[in-house]
């Protein structure tokens, strides 16, 4: 959850609620502890593996559980292509050449590449590789908070302007991408101990934490800078203040290993996903193909690889991070409503699903379009794969592969 997004979004989040961006941080984190209970409850009854896909399957069927399934998938790929588009503004804090033109691009082909290729060889390495990058991401953040706290301006956190609902609504549609990433937490729940133990509490206490961290990473960028809207690189331009410039640049390797390191988690996960949607029948068989040598979805790789590539390249970092983010609402929407279909509680669902609607109405045309076609060519897959197992009827039945698990 804390990958590329707390270091580039409090800077667009604040230009459109401004000093009432860490108050909302906070209330967002809340809001989205009612979509996680959700996915706890549901985890306490089905203990398979698909996290959401397999609960809005079993609560509505194929279809919707495939519509679930697939925007989980399009929810990764384009989180990848946002983080991608943003690792280059990331870099630029030291080489502005790379924010622009054909070093932007190679910049995100050679990342994309790169982390297909470790994908590719293997989930260890990818797991290993993802690890590795947490620690790496997580200890400048720390000493950020710590020591820029002393650099603070309250006032900047107190003078608070006028704010209307659609600029409300708009800026918790930003913040739903920065908490986005829970939703994987039941993802791998058939294969865990005891996972009707252990997942409601994972889910939980990374949002807590979670929140406590980026409500903290917020305020203080919002109390250092005096306009923190207008800084491309928030976070590394508040520890240049704080910190002086050592500060900044810990900081922004920082920033520039988080971002790897969600990159890496995002193609091991999004490719699980939408190979496991092939596993059931649900897409054409080309996305379950097994590598022969290694073991791992390749297509299934390939496939996310590209599709967040084309994304990075043509679309900047604030505008596919709310593209994600609107996605994420259909999701989370489903659970909510399979959370009540199960009749496994009402308060915190009917919140849930008041929480999802209320973001959806932030989403503007441009969004609305965007979630509508991610829609309908998930529909088509699966309609072209259920016309070609109709045709198949009578042959033999699709061979049923392993991957490397996640």
């Amino acid at each position: 959850m804390i990958g590329g997004s707390i270091f580039l979004l409090p800077a667009q989040v604040a230009g459109v609620i401004g000093a009432w961006s860490p108050i909302g941080v906070a209330v967002m984190g809340l809001a989205s502890l009612t979509v996680a209970l959700c996915f706890g409850r549901l985890a306490t009854q089905i203990d398979g593996t698909g996290g959401p896909y397999l609960y809005a399957r079993q609560a509505f069927g194929d279809f919707f559980g495939f519509e679930v399934g697939w925007m989980q998938w399009f929810t990764r790929a384009a989180s990848q292509s946002a983080i991608m588009a943003g690792t280059p503004v990331a870099l630029g804090y030291y080489f502005p050449a790379l924010t622009a033109g054909w070093p932007r691009a190679a910049t995100i082909i050679m990342l994309a590449s790169a982390l297909a290729w470790v994908n590719v060889r293997g989930v260890r390495q990818s797991a290993w590789v993802v690890d590795v990058l947490t620690v790496a991401k997580l200890v400048p953040l720390a000493l950020f908070i710590v020591l820029g706290f002393s650099s603070v301006h309250a006032s900047r956190l107190t003078t608070l302007p006028p704010l209307t609902i659609r600029q409300a609504l708009a800026g918790a549609l930003m913040l739903i991408f920065m908490y986005g990433g829970y939703e994987v937490v039941p993802v791998p729940g058939g294969e865990s101990l005891n996972p009707r133990r252990d997942v409601p509490f994972a889910l939980v206490a990374t949002i807590l934490c979670v929140t406590v961290v980026m409500t903290l990473t917020q305020a203080v960028a919002q109390g250092v800078l005096p306009n923190l809207a207008t800084h491309s690189t928030p976070i590394a331009d508040a520890a240049a203040v704080a910190l002086g410039a050592s500060g900044a640049l810990l900081v922004g390797i920082g920033s520039v290993l988080s971002m790897t390191g969600n990159n890496a988690g995002q193609v091991l996960t999004g490719a699980r996903m939408i190979f496991a949607l092939a596993e059931h029948n649900q897409l054409p068989r080309w996305f379950g193909r097994v590598h022969p040598i290694y073991r791992t979805p390749s297509n299934a790789v390939l496939f996310t690889s590209i599709v967040a590539t084309s994304l990075a390249l043509t679309g900047s970092f604030a505008r596919l991070a709310v593209v994600a983010a609107f996605a994420r609402l259909i999701m989370y929407g489903g659970c909510a409503a399979a959370t009540l279909k199960f009749r496994l509680g009402v308060i915190v669902p009917v919140l849930a699903l008041i929480v999802t609607t209320l973001l959806a109405f932030g989403a503007n045309q441009e969004q609305l379009m965007g979630g509508t076609i991610a829609l309908g060519v998930g529909a088509a897959f699966y309609v072209v794969t259920r016309a070609g197992d109709a045709a198949r009827r009578g042959g033999p039945p699709r061979p049923h592969v392993r991957c490397a698990g996640p």
